[in-house]
């Protein structure tokens, strides 16, 4: 199974890239959960924000157990921070 994979803000930063193809092993029962850790095999200095991050699946906020499927964008936003 493929999914594209959008990161923003700091995350985009950190990996120097915003926008990563994944694959992942086809599976009904994958997650963005899945999704992240392969991210993390990918980019390691991701790991900081592992209990932090937000996602969407294609374009709709997303729990970490909610499943994706080939074709799905699943996109991980940083905490935002300000005053």
């Amino acid at each position: 199974m493929r999914v594209r994979i959008k990161l923003f803000a700091q995350l985009r930063d950190r990996a120097a890239t915003g926008d990563v193809a994944c694959e992942l092993p086809a599976v009904d029962a994958a997650t963005v959960a899945d999704v992240w850790d392969a991210l993390i095999v990918m980019h390691p200095a991701l790991t900081p924000f592992q209990s932090s991050v937000s996602s969407a699946v294609n374009a709709e906020y997303a729990k970490r157990q909610t499943r994706v499927h080939d074709g799905d964008e699943v996109a991980f936003l940083p905490p935002v921070s300000g005053g």
